[in-house]
Order: C-alpha cells, then structure tokens, then sequence
C-alpha cells in the first residue's frame, strides 16, 4: 500500500512537473510571445486629432489583451519607412499603419509584405494593392466631408463666396479627396469662387501663417474659407481676428473633423460649421484583426460613417469631442 501511494504522488509530481516545463516551452515555440503582438506606425502626434486616433488604438490593444508596439513618424515620410523596418524587426504579427503619403509610403507596404505581415491602413489611403499589400483601408469617405463642406458654405454665403482654401498634407490622400469633394460641388454655383489655395499641412500654427499671407495679398476681397481641417481653420480664425476682419460675420469659415476646439469656436459664432472625421479607430481596428485570424473574408475598404456640426447642434456633442 505504501508503494502504491508512493507511486500515485510520483506520477501526480511526475505531470506537474511536465505541465511546468510545457507552460515554459510553449511561448518559445511561438517566437517567445505570450500575446499577438501588433506594431502601429503613427505618422505624427502633434495635434488633437493624431492625439485621439493614437489614444484609441493604444487603448483597445489594452482592452483586448495584444501587445502594442508603437512609433511615431514625426512627420517625416523617410522616418516612417524606417519605423515599419524597425517594427518588422520586433517580430510583430500585425501592422496598423497610418501613412503620412500616398506614393512616399508604399516602400513601407512592401516591407511589411516581404515579412508577410497582413497590414491594415487607417485614415490615409498609401500605394498598393487592397488585398494583397494590406488587408483593408479604414477610413472616412474624404470626398463626400469636402462635398458637404461646399454644400453648406454654398447655401450659408447665398451660392456667392470668395473663397480660401486651406490644404492639407501635399501628397496625401486625405488632402487630394477633400479638395476634390470641395471643387466639384462649387462648380455648380457659378459664384463661388476660389481666390487663393495655400497649404497649411494641417497644423494650427502653419494654417495661420498661411492664412495670414493670403490676406495681405487679397485682403477683404476674402468672404469664406475652406480649412480641410479644425486646426488649420482656428488659425485662419487668428490671423483674420489679427487683420481686422470679424470671423463668422465678414468671412464665413467651414472645416473638416469635428474637434472640440472647432465646437466650441461654432458656438462662439465664429467657425459656421465642421464635418466629422472620427478619429477613434481602435475598435474598427481590433475588430478586423480578430476577424482576420478567424479567417473571415474583410472588405478591402471600411468607410466610417461621419456627422455634420453647426450652430443647432454643436453644444450637444461638445462633451464628447475630443
């Protein structure tokens, strides 16, 4: 009997002790990582919206339980590229890029492709083939924000404007959409009329010395300004306040992404109105990466569905802007 007991405690410690050596064994054998590990190259983090779309995703990794590896660009297309590079070298199994450049960041697809690690985009679009150097593209639809931007400067000015137009990013998808939009619908309305077109790089600071330019070119001969974002329409609203000119009575302003900065410059009457960009990616994001390793089929494009914001309704989402 003794021999029997001695024997059962041998092989209980005998698979305790096996258990042990597995729990060990096996992360090893998965590359030596206990989580997904998901890489995320921001292409700047230096202004609201950057700050709430790198918040979200970091956020939601945390939720889920992934580890989350993150760069930030700074701005720079050439930082970006070799951020990806250093990503790919941290053994990641997923990227979340947001690329600064439509062209300038296709180097970065094929990095990550020749790693086989799946990509996903969000908020710009960057070179490549939907489905086959990244998984899918969230984003919003960029055209129809520069399309209801001119709908409503149109109807505010009484279909007859001088206008400025504030750019984002050059080379950037966003920025090539929204003007799109924005041009396209204007041109049903023989008087509305862009009179100068100056990039801003859709900072508040550079949106400003833009704007500041224009009005010692043309003066009061501006009645409206498109920003293709918040910032650089807070700016504009500086450099006008600066020159003289009253924001909101003798030029009208509308821009793009919804910020709480821009809300509350609608409820003081001096922006007329912004189109939502949602920055808060993060459960979109993980959403896909869950759905990808399931093997579910994704759709190449995610649009986001995006709000408009004016005088009647801007106080009610205030609180929840970020």
């Amino acid at each position: 009997m003794f021999l029997a007991a001695k024997s059962k405690y041998a092989i209980l410690f005998g698979l305790s002790g096996l258990l042990i050596i597995l729990t060990l064994l096996l992360p090893l054998a998965w590359g030596g990582k206990s989580k997904i590990v998901v890489g995320f190259s921001q292409m700047e983090y230096n202004n609201p919206w950057r700050i709430a779309e790198t918040n979200s995703i970091k956020a939601e990794a945390q939720k889920r339980g992934y580890e989350l590896k993150y760069t930030d660009a700074k701005g720079q297309v050439s930082k970006q590229i070799l951020d990806v590079q250093f990503l790919v070298n941290q053994n990641i199994h997923y990227l979340i890029l947001a690329p600064r450049e439509y062209q300038g960041l296709a180097p970065a697809l094929q990095i990550a492709k020749k790693a086989k690690i799946p990509v996903i985009l969000i908020d710009r679009d960057a070179a490549g083939k939907p489905g086959e150097d990244y998984i899918t593209l969230i984003a919003s639809d960029f055209v129809w924000e520069g399309e209801t931007a001119a709908s409503w400067l149109a109807k505010a000015t009484g279909y007859s404007a001088r206008i400025v137009e504030l750019t984002g990013t050059e080379g950037s998808s966003v920025a090539r959409d929204r003007s799109a939009g924005f041009r396209n619908r204007i041109r049903s309305f023989p008087g509305m009329k862009i009179i100068a077109s100056q990039n801003g790089d859709f900072a508040r600071f550079t949106g400003q010395k833009a704007m500041e330019s224009i009005i010692q070119t043309k003066g009061r001969e501006i009645t409206a300004v498109f920003a293709h974002n918040d910032e650089m329409a807070i700016g504009a609203i500086q450099a006008l306040k600066a020159a003289g000119m009253i924001p909101g009575k003798d030029v009208v302003l509308v821009s793009i992404d919804g910020e709480q900065d821009a809300l509350k410059a609608i409820i003081a009457g001096e922006l007329g109105a912004t189109v939502e960009c949602d920055p808060r990616f993060g459960p979109k994001v993980f959403d896909v990466i869950e759905k990808h390793r399931r093997g579910e089929k994704i759709p190449v494009k995610i649009v986001n569905k995006d709000r408009f914001f004016d005088i009647t309704n801007a106080k009610y989402f205030i609180e929840e802007a970020y």
